[in-house]
């Protein structure tokens, strides 16, 4: 084994130590995603709760624009309960989408009414169709799109007010794609789904697409936790018994030190 003289170890090292900083120079800088203005919601905190009439409005979004190019697969009719649907609302909801069946005798695909236990349906048989169907690229599940999105909510809200028709000064013109301000590139494929009075809410809230985005946002972050609600309210109430122990095991202790104190202090003038 070769060894190098001290002095020519030192040297070496001096000159690797003064070639960091220009390879640390020259590697290029990973950029920063941009992060998007956060919004107040109901559901932010540990506290936070789901708005229920929000949620219905959101729901209603899904269904008649969403729905159409993208699927909820991790969700089932029954679980629209968690958004305030009754029963009915829920079996009517099922009944009027056509979902597949069993073969038939010969051996064909049949469809059927859809039943609460399905899953939501799918716009499409599968992603291969899906991506034939959309230009090359399958729509995202939503199941949940708001779960592993960074920065959820507040991303998800910006994406759908951030199109611009028609696009800013300078900005790339690409046919088949939109203008985004928080798209990959500012271009997506999607057309913006939003517009003023595309839906009607039944509860008689202004459709305007801002809120219909606000809606939208509320019901795709519940569909990735449906159970949020739920664990809150636990949370609570657990918080809630366990304060009431440590009031009482307060007071216990008190009573517990005064009597002794009370005994200690008659023993001494005894």
């Amino acid at each position: 084994m070769v060894r190098l003289p001290h002095a020519r170890t030192a040297a070496f090292g001096a000159a690797l130590l003064a070639s960091l900083p220009l390879i640390i120079h020259a590697a290029p800088a990973t950029p920063t995603p941009p992060v998007p203005p956060h919004q107040k919601w109901s559901f932010d905190g540990p506290l936070g709760q789901f708005d229920q009439k929000s949620l219905q409005r959101g729901f209603v979004v899904f269904n008649e624009i969403c729905s159409s190019c993208h699927g909820m697969r991790s969700l089932t009719y029954n679980d629209l309960t968690g958004i305030g649907l009754s029963q009915q609302a829920i079996r009517d909801l099922a009944h009027a989408k056509q979902v597949p069946g069993p073969l038939d005798a010969a051996g064909h695909p049949t469809m059927r009414p859809g039943l609460p236990d399905d899953h939501l349906r799918s716009p499409f048989p599968s992603e291969a169709a899906a991506a034939a169907m959309m230009g090359g690229v399958a729509p995202p599940d939503q199941s949940r799109l708001a779960a592993i999105q960074p920065h959820g909510a507040d991303w998800l809200y910006a994406f759908l007010t951030g199109y611009h028709m028609p696009p800013p000064p300078g900005a790339p013109v690409v046919p088949g794609k939109f203008y985004n301000d928080w798209a990959d590139g500012h271009l997506v494929g999607m057309p913006p789904p939003l517009m003023d009075d595309a839906v009607e809410f039944p509860d008689g809230t202004p459709a305007t697409a801002t809120q219909q985005a606000r809606d939208v946002t509320t019901f795709l972050v519940w569909a990735s936790d449906p159970h949020r609600n739920d664990r809150h309210r636990t949370g609570l109430y657990v918080f809630a018994y366990l304060s009431g122990l440590l009031i009482l095991a307060i007071a216990w202790k008190r009573k517990i030190w005064k009597r002794g104190t009370t005994r200690n202090a008659q023993d001494a003038d005894d």
